[in-house]
């Protein structure tokens, strides 16, 4: 007999194969089941159960770890299987929005299943090393319960509140920050090409254009916090001229410029309503603003 949390895994993804092989490398035993069987024959080769059902899968399972596309597909396996998950902890690793994890986590609590919500902030060949990064949501009790085997996940876990939706949140908030970085730098290696600078010539400058955007971020939140926006550097004008600067250059040389008109408006918008010789993180509050003017009208 063994005394190691038996886990379950459902979906195996590249994802989902990580954490199933972080939780047998740790000792646990685990069961794995896919759609397609035959994602789990590595698992399965090196110690792992297959299961032929999500009933199968669940039974006497301590923890049940989900990571599939989205929450339909996660609701898709778990509410047919609601009788064989009673009494038992399904943390869900899926990334969808916080309202669907609310969702998710009100169904578990009408069929006595206990629910925590959880969100993995970093890539699949960080799991079960020191670089991972992964946020949870849920009861605080039931979160305690399971973090020493959710530790074999690796790297930093933090529990973010009772609130199921909470890590959803982050994640959704985290990503926005990301990928809508990203596409500035996409297309800013775009421009550069297309005015004959080498890629060599521009990672340096862009380096450092980066360290300047990191240094922003806690100014932007304290900012935000504080409601203070008086332009101590740049005001928004001022970067909105810049940004006028890119969409010009970028058009004359047929490069699409969805993304930095979007942008652009959002500043003009602040602008007309006032904000002008206001600091760049007056745009957060203008967004809030606009979307409790919807909300309310």
């Amino acid at each position: 007999m063994t005394t190691s949390t038996q886990v379950t895994a459902l979906g195996l993804g590249n994802m989902g194969q990580a954490l199933a092989r972080a939780f047998l490398a740790h000792g646990h035993p685990t069961t794995v089941w896919n759609r397609s069987p035959a994602k789990g024959d590595a698992l399965v080769a090196a110690g792992a159960r297959r299961a032929g059902s999500v009933a199968d899968a669940v039974a006497g399972a301590d923890l049940v770890v989900v990571c599939v596309v989205d929450y339909a597909a996660a609701r898709q396996l778990l509410e047919p299987a609601a009788a064989a998950l009673h009494g038992r902890t399904v943390v869900n690793l899926t990334a969808d929005t916080p309202d669907a994890a609310r969702d998710l986590a009100a169904w578990a609590a009408d069929h006595g299943v206990d629910y925590l919500d959880g969100s993995i902030m970093t890539p699949t060949i960080t799991i079960d090393t020191p670089d991972a990064v992964l946020i949870y949501s849920g009861p605080d009790d039931l979160y305690r319960r399971h973090a020493p085997t959710l530790a074999a996940l690796g790297g930093t876990q933090r529990h973010l509140g009772a609130d199921p939706g909470r890590a959803a949140a982050f994640d959704v908030a985290l990503l926005d920050f990301f990928w809508t970085a990203a596409a500035g730098m996409t297309h800013a290696f775009a421009l550069a090409k297309a005015e004959g600078i080498d890629d060599a010539e521009l990672v340096p400058l862009a380096e450092d254009l980066a360290g300047l955007l990191q240094a922003s971020i806690a100014e932007h939140g304290e900012r935000l916090d504080g409601d203070r926006y008086h332009a101590d550097v740049a005001t928004l004008a001022t970067i909105a001229a810049g940004l006028d600067h890119v969409v010009a250059a970028s058009e004359r040389r047929g490069l699409d410029t969805s993304v930095q008109l979007a942008a652009l408006a959002q500043m003009r918008r602040a602008i007309d309503a006032g904000h002008g010789g206001d600091d760049h993180s007056v745009l957060s509050a203008v967004l809030l603003a606009e979307r409790e003017a919807v909300s309310t009208a």
